[in-house]
């Protein structure tokens, strides 16, 4: 059933991915900004402990108690801070990548509803579901690591300063060597980013064809293809595997120099600390001080390169996100307004009157399902509703009013109850009502718990012909001025459709109905019968006058059968 709601203001028009990171952190700024003050003082304590124990080392050298117990009581102190401070900080990063991360979720479902039925015109399941399974992590991530990275920034310049003021060579051997290191990592983050985007497209059609084998299972165990789906599928994961070593390869780069290249300086600066111990020229509670700042340092510059990292797997993943955000639906509304009536298509000739039940059968099922579309403005066409034209109409309001209900259309998971009452307002009487119309009260009587039986995921545990009646229940409760039925009853048998073909028209008395069929049993119930041939109307009439008058129309209702 495509009926959904009309576009949501809290899609953001954004077209690149780093707009869209920005535009995420912008609006969490406050738990952004306290988690990056809780961050920064994180580190600030961390970052000032070396100092504190250097002191204490040299009281302890000097042997002063008092001195040494002052040292000992800030140190506490530090500590203390810093279990609160990272307390906080983790809790703050956890609800930024919360927040981001669900954010993602909601404009791209937010978006899914504005599209409508372009949405699976232009992407694939798999790209869309890959959105939630994967990219929400990296974007929560990007923003998560903007906590302990800007930080990190700030404990490095705190120990800079520092190093700088005790002393001037292994200052600006900090100074410089951080840098430094930045660049030599930079080169890994290019390929990495690329890598990482030919993996998710990779990910993205993996997960389509995983879908399209299950929901087609049944089928390809009656032809017997599964064997050649497993095969197709088998070389496409192989695919996947190998793009995913391939990431691997980089990110083991990356991992490797945030061991390397910290290790490197740490070696270095504790070298020239121990030479100037050595000479005289620092004290010993200096020399510890200088190895703990470069012990200190490996965690600020493996945060830099994770940064980094996160970063670049967050810019990836929002541009997926900005894929979809970028597209536009393919139909519009308007702000005009019309009293209802008929409904008419130009283009096919097709006309609507109001309360009654119409047939339209076509020569070919894509020109019946064009018209569906046309008359449900899911597609453009010169249509007019009574004196408007259908196009000028606020989105909702076409959605509200006219429906179309095709076979496309799945059951979702939960209550069979709430997966027919869409809407929530139907008593028990019209429940029993719509099932009797769609001859389904044999389905809800076989569930053992009734309506209130859930359904599981797509409604697999129903056959095809009982999804299909279970759909037309959900139509029929729907209840709209217009009803347009795209192949109700392709999938039941002969005796369950004229039962179906017969109870239609009471069920629909007083409103619009227009069901695309070639069923003779179908089309015998209906009030008015239209003919369709390569997209055009050919004849109307009745179902038996246009069995006499018009050849095509009886080959293509029998099937070329007397």
């Amino acid at each position: 059933m495509r009926s959904l709601p009309e576009a949501d203001p809290g899609v953001p028009d954004i077209r690149s991915p780093l707009r869209y990171l920005w535009w995420t952190a912008r609006r969490q700024w406050p738990t952004l900004l306290t988690g990056i003050g809780f961050a920064t003082l994180w580190w600030l304590v961390q970052a000032l402990m070396p100092a504190v124990l250097g002191r204490g080392i040299d009281a302890v050298t000097a042997k002063d108690s008092q001195a040494l117990l002052f040292w000992a009581g800030v140190l506490l102190a530090l500590g203390l801070l810093q279990a609160y401070t990272g307390l906080m900080r983790h809790r703050m990063a956890v609800q930024t990548w919360l927040s981001a991360a669900y954010r993602t979720v909601q404009v791209t479902a937010r978006q899914a509803a504005r599209l409508g039925a372009t949405l699976p015109k232009r992407l694939s399941t798999g790209e869309v579901v890959s959105v939630g399974n994967s990219d929400i992590a990296h974007i929560g991530s990007s923003m998560d690591i903007l906590l302990r990275g800007t930080g990190s920034i700030v404990a490095i310049v705190t120990v800079t300063v520092i190093l700088i003021s005790t002393s001037l060579p292994l200052g600006l051997l900090v100074l410089f060597g951080v840098p430094i290191m930045a660049l030599a990592v930079s080169p890994l983050l290019r390929p990495l980013h690329r890598r990482q985007r030919r993996h998710r497209e990779l990910v993205g059609d993996l997960s389509t064809r995983a879908s399209d084998i299950v929901a087609g299972l049944r089928v390809l165990r009656g032809i017997g293809g599964e064997q050649v789906f497993a095969g197709r599928y088998r070389e496409e994961s192989q695919l996947v595997r190998q793009a995913g070593v391939g990431v691997a390869r980089v990110e083991s780069a990356l991992e490797g120099a945030q061991i390397v290249l910290p290790g490197l300086l740490i070696a270095v600066v504790t070298g020239v600390g121990a030479s100037f111990a050595v000479a005289g020229e620092i004290p010993t509670g200096q020399l510890v001080s200088f190895y703990l700042y470069a012990v200190f340092l490996i965690g600020p510059l493996r945060t830099l390169t994770e940064a980094a990292d996160k970063l670049t797997k967050g810019h990836v993943a929002a541009g997926r996100v900005i894929r979809i955000l970028s597209i536009e639906p393919e139909v519009t509304g308007g702000t005009a307004s019309s009293p209802g009536g008929v409904l008419r298509d130009s283009y096919s000739g097709v006309t609507l009157q109001p309360c009654s039940l119409t047939a339209v059968a076509a020569d070919s099922p894509d020109d019946a399902a064009a018209i569906a579309d046309r008359l449900g403005h899911y597609a453009d066409g010169d249509v007019t509703f009574g004196s408007a034209n259908l196009a000028d109409l606020p989105l909702a309001e076409i959605r509200a009013r006219i429906l179309v209900a095709d076979n496309s259309a799945r059951l979702f998971t939960g209550r069979l109850r709430d997966e027919l009452d869409v809407r929530g307002g139907a008593t028990d009487a019209q429940l029993r009502e719509a099932l009797h119309a769609a001859c389904a009260d044999d389905i809800v009587e076989a569930l053992p718990d009734g309506l209130d039986t859930v359904v599981a995921e797509a409604g697999r545990e129903f056959s095809g012909g009982q999804q299909q009646r279970l759909r037309l229940v959900r139509a029929l409760l729907a209840d709209p001025e217009v009803l347009i039925l795209v192949e109700p009853t392709s999938a039941v048998d002969a005796h369950s459709e004229a039962r179906i073909a017969g109870r239609l028209a009471k069920a629909r008395a007083g409103r619009t109905t227009l069901i695309c069929t070639t069923s003779p049993l179908v089309l015998d119930r209906t009030d008015h019968v239209i003919y369709v041939e390569d997209g055009r109307v050919l004849a109307e009439g009745t179902h038996r006058q246009l069995l006499t008058s018009t050849p095509a129309y009886a080959a293509t209702v029998t099937r070329g059968e007397d």
